[in-house]
């Protein structure tokens, strides 16, 4: 099996991938220092969190926070979401003036708030509007366009394949594909056999995408699908590290070895500090909660304590005593 696009990167345009290993944009989550973790933990590329295409609404706090921003790790990825074509054609335009790199259009989101808007995946039931929004977004921009859909819209109208034709022919340059229906959600098996007949039928790189939460799945997922990159996405929450760790083993076979608590404690540090500086002092420590949670979910009660506190420095403090403590029962 040929792993070397995951391991050496592919390009997308112009930008040529490290490796072709890609952070999931995932709204409220996939931050700016979440996205900056990752890429120095050895993610190829960290799409940003979804935009609305409506660009009337960026004027608030939540979008200014999501826009492009010149301290993000390169190629900027920028992902928009929307159904009308000319919208999408200048909510696109918008972001590059804004200094996006790369254009991602989300019709793989199974929101219901998204779906209730018919983006995301329930334009996957649109084949001729799919066909609109991709050819107004390539048109509109110098900058690739990349595109993010499920397998279909349900598990009896599995038409990822005539969606990914189209958007070749469109000019997408790269195609993420989660490996469930918008029925389906974020539940039950995911199925990488449309995966697999997605790639072999395509020339531009097809990345694969659900359920990849270790290196063992990454190589599972690679040797069913063939595919050129892998996109994770919940794997990622509280384990950064799972970048290299998939890296790692598709290169060398080998298993490397979990960070030590002494490096964990390092990495969630910094990821806090980012936290605090984007969101300030009142919403920092309440985004920190969810992903300390996801660095913590093993220890349910410490979790929960943690939930309690109410400042950054509470928070750092208890930490800092939390992993003293954990060394300590290491050595």
């Amino acid at each position: 099996m040929n792993h070397s696009s995951v391991v050496h990167g592919f390009a997308i345009g112009p930008h040529q991938l490290a490796n072709g290993l890609i952070l999931a944009p995932m709204a409220g989550i996939t931050d700016r220092p979440f996205r900056l973790l990752c890429r120095q933990l050895g993610a190829g590329l960290a799409v940003a969190e979804m935009l609305t295409c409506d660009t009337s609404l960026w004027h608030t706090p939540k979008s200014q926070r999501r826009l492009p921003h010149a301290d993000d790790s390169t190629p900027i990825s920028v992902q928009i979401a929307g159904s009308d074509p000319a919208q999408m054609a200048y909510a696109a335009q918008a972001n590059v003036a804004l200094g996006a790199q790369i254009i991602d259009i989300n019709m793989g989101c199974p929101a219901k708030k998204v779906l209730k808007k018919a983006a995301g995946s329930a334009l996957l039931r649109d084949p001729a509007l799919v066909k609109d929004i991709l050819m107004a977004v390539v048109a509109a921009v110098d900058v690739p366009v990349t595109l993010k859909i499920r397998t279909g819209w349900s598990t009896d109208q599995r038409n990822g394949l005539d969606i990914a034709n189209i958007a070749q022919d469109a000019g997408v340059q790269a195609l993420a594909v989660h490996g469930r229906t918008r029925a389906c959600g974020f539940k039950g098996e995911v199925e990488y056999d449309t995966i697999a007949t997605i790639k072999q039928a395509l020339e531009i790189p097809v990345i694969a995408n659900g359920d990849i939460n270790s290196a063992a799945d990454a190589t599972n997922v690679l040797c069913h699908t063939g595919a050129d990159g892998l996109m994770i996405g919940r794997g990622a929450q509280g384990n950064p590290w799972l970048f290299q760790q998939v890296h790692h083993y598709l290169k060398h076979g080998t298993a490397l070895q979990k960070p030590s608590n002494d490096i964990v404690w390092h990495v969630l540090q910094q990821h806090l500090y980012g936290l605090y500086n984007l969101y300030g002092e009142v919403m920092g420590p309440r985004i920190a909660r969810k992903h300390v949670g996801w660095y913590l979910k093993q220890e349910p009660a410490q979790r929960k304590a943690f939930n309690e506190l109410q400042n950054q420095l509470q928070q750092l403090d208890f930490l800092n005593h939390y992993f003293a403590n954990a060394q300590e029962h290491a050595a």
